[in-house]
């Protein structure tokens, strides 16, 4: 078998593939956001075909005969990045029966609209059957591998799944923030400094809308490439010629959108800068939930958040809401009110990762079936009050809040809390890499950082594993601790501590 020629049709095959996979993300962004819910029955059918596609060209046999000759070939690098992940792929989709594939896939198209109703109607009992089917499908799924629970399989396998990082160090890191984050937020608490509350009031949602487009303007969405409407959860997908962006208004807070908003320019942004030539392929493929989320989060935070940003923004959002009638320093305090809430779209920079801290422990022990379906509601709310000293007063507050379970999204809760890890390892090491980078930020000049980003990040796709990726943009493994003297160091300039 002649290495170069079977290279090249591997290539071509997980271009189809991963071209499938971008398929089922434009269905599912037209459910989310043009289809009308009567559609649901026939989009069930559509993505299930697709899923079987996909599943039957990652089993197929002459794939099986390409990586065995290859597997042990002289490849350069490049190459023995594409046949290792098509490898991957492929043992983990020929661990999973096709009937298994197309049973999850009905599950989640059926969830949808039962997860929305549940939500507008503040019931889980009309959501309760269809998670319990889900969680049930998630159960088998992972039984069909070894790994040492059903849980870390979750997390090591599968769409939303992080294939590369040990689950012990995503626990560590995880009961790092446990231990330092709840007496800085008590220390943030009892301080005196009571940081304006500017975004609430009335926002009306046709304004935002013309903000939001302008927000994106400004730090460099390229409207030639993209969309932005509205969804019932905020999302981004797409490829490198077409990156859209999703975003949910909130009539009472101005900022809950915009961050929202750029957040999810931070995925787009991640999706655009994949190289082009080698669209559906794991070159041309974002590495990992957890490096996505890195993106996003630090256009989040570590931009939207800053001083720098609202220095050049900050006529432009007082042009169109008058009300927004402060200061640079007073609307930067603002934007960093550190506010203890019900609702992880609404929460801080710190009080966040409590609130995945809750799904992640609630997740886990569904998985591990430690607790059953219809006490989740109740779980729920305990863990609330025992992390942030709230509980929620309805289901669409508590666990109905998030999309995730009704797209299968199981095991990745603390996925954004380990990219927001990232994000800051990022930034230091950005600023580190790009002279004057805040003064860049303050006159509104973001391509230094897109680029760098683009060059450290983005260019790679699934080049490298994640912990090589990381130490080779930043310099270190992935670590809490970036992140914690961030957030000590902000958060005590801004509260005085």
């Amino acid at each position: 078998m002649d290495t170069a020629s079977s290279y090249q049709e591997l290539y071509e095959k997980a271009a189809h593939i991963g071209n499938l996979s971008k398929v089922d993300e434009t269905l599912y962004w037209d459910e989310q956001v043009m289809m009308p819910e009567g559609g649901t029955p026939a989009r069930s059918a559509q993505r299930a075909a697709v899923a079987t596609a996909q599943h039957r060209a990652l089993t197929d046999e002459r794939l099986g005969q390409l990586l065995g000759h290859l597997e042990t070939s002289d490849l350069d690098g490049d190459q023995s990045a594409v046949v290792r992940e098509v490898a991957r792929e492929r043992r983990d989709a020929t661990c999973v029966s096709e009937d298994l594939v197309n049973r999850i896939q009905a599950a989640l198209s059926d969830a949808q609209p039962a997860w929305r109703n549940a939500r507008e109607n503040n019931d889980f009992s009309t959501f309760e059957p269809e998670l319990r089917r889900i969680i049930e499908l998630k159960r088998e799924y992972a039984d069909q591998f070894d790994h040492d629970s059903r849980f870390e399989t979750l997390f090591s396998v599968g769409e939303f799944s992080e294939p590369y990082l040990p689950f012990s160090r995503v626990e560590e890191i995880l009961s790092r923030l446990r231990e330092d984050l709840p007496p800085l937020i008590e220390e943030i608490q009892d301080s005196s400094v009571d940081p304006p509350t500017l975004f609430e009031g009335s926002f009306p949602a046709d304004k935002q809308r013309e903000l939001h487009r302008d927000a994106l303007t400004y730090v460099g969405y390229n409207w030639e490439h993209g969309r932005f409407d509205e969804a019932p959860h905020p999302f981004s997908n797409g490829t490198p010629y077409d990156a859209r962006v999703t975003t949910r208004f909130d009539e009472s807070n101005l900022l809950v959108g915009l961050t929202s908003t750029l957040h999810e320019f931070g995925h787009s942004t991640y999706t655009r800068g994949l190289p082009k030539e080698h669209l559906g392929t794991p070159l041309g493929e974002a590495r990992s939930m957890v490096v996505h989320e890195s993106q996003s989060r630090l256009w989040e935070n570590h931009v939207c958040r800053s001083r720098e940003f609202w220095e050049g923004f900050l006529p432009t959002v007082k042009e169109q809401f008058p009300s927004i009638d402060a200061e640079v320093d007073k609307v930067y305090a603002a934007a960093n009110r550190v506010s203890v809430g019900p609702l992880r779209g609404h929460a801080d920079e710190l009080t966040y990762h409590l609130h995945i801290l809750v799904r992640f422990e609630v997740e886990k022990a569904l998985i591990e079936d430690d607790l059953d379906v219809v006490e989740v509601p109740a779980v729920w709310n305990d863990k609330m009050e025992e992390y942030l000293g709230v509980r929620p007063d309805t289901d669409a507050e508590g666990c109905l809040q998030d999309i995730h379970w009704s797209v299968g999204s199981i095991a990745s809760f603390q996925n954004y809390t380990l990219g927001s890890m990232l994000a800051a390892q990022l930034f230091d090491a950005a600023r580190h890499d790009i002279p004057n980078l805040n003064e860049h930020l303050q006159d509104g000049e973001f391509a230094p950082l897109r680029e760098w980003l683009r060059k450290e990040i983005h260019q790679h796709g699934q080049r490298y594993k994640t912990p090589e990726l990381i130490e080779r943009a930043t310099g270190e493994p992935l670590s809490a601790e970036p992140f914690l003297t961030y957030a000590t160091n902000k958060f005590g300039a801004i509260y005085d501590l």
